[in-house]
């Protein structure tokens, strides 16, 4: 599903314009990128934990030229789905 068809579906579902639609997901999106940026975690019931996880820097090394190289640090979104939700896959 692409985010159009997301957008289509949310607002059939929620009896919104489609830009009314679009405008919640912008808004969604926005709010959880800024508390990311935070280093806040966003815990959604029924659903999970949207977090984020620092990797360390290491050393990598370019397998055609042999070549080492330094990876920086980064800071990733992780996401931890909640029981409630791995279990309607089961």
């Amino acid at each position: 599903m692409n985010n159009k068809n997301f957008i289509a579906e949310l607002s059939k579902r929620c009896g919104m314009t489609v830009a009314d639609a679009t405008a919640s997901v912008d808004t969604f999106v926005n709010v959880v990128t800024e508390r990311l940026k935070e280093g806040d975690q966003i815990n959604i019931s029924s659903f999970g934990v949207l977090e984020t996880k620092m990797c360390k820097e290491r050393l990598s090394v370019n397998p055609k030229t042999g070549q080492r190289f330094l990876v920086p640090p980064k800071i990733q979104p992780v996401f931890r789905p909640s029981s409630k939700l791995k279990d309607k896959f089961k």
